[in-house]
């Protein structure tokens, strides 16, 4: 069976990292750890993304780290709540009331951020 997420339906292993995963994200958003959520995103998030069929998370956690990294600390924290509120629809669509928003306090108005690639230079 594929681990893949079709149609809004994650196999139980998909499902139980996800959850580990929000878990994680939202310990370390909430106590502003910077160091945990690089980590957590550019490692954990973006894997867990690409097995599950999840481009669009995969490339911003890419971003975040890799491709486009932040100039200062406030910068890296609205990317991370970008990449938390994509989070977050993943988790309305596989059915899990992850309740993110709420619990980190955070409004996520950076959900809609591009990655452009490599800056020009």
């Amino acid at each position: 069976m594929s681990q893949t997420f079709n149609d809004g339906v994650l196999s139980n292993g998909l499902r139980d990292g996800l959850e580990d995963l929000v878990g994680d994200v939202m310990h370390a958003r909430r106590t502003n750890d910077l160091g945990r959520l690089a980590l957590l995103c550019y490692c954990e998030i973006r894997r867990w993304a690409r097995i599950a069929g999840e481009p669009r998370l995969a490339e911003l956690c890419s971003c975040l780290v890799a491709l486009q990294p932040a100039c200062d600390r406030d910068g890296f924290l609205r990317r991370v709540d970008g990449v938390v509120a994509e989070l977050d629809g993943v988790c309305q669509r596989a059915g899990i009331d992850a309740g993110l928003r709420a619990r980190t306090g955070s409004d996520f108005s950076t959900s809609s951020q591009r990655c452009a690639g490599p800056a020009a230079g």
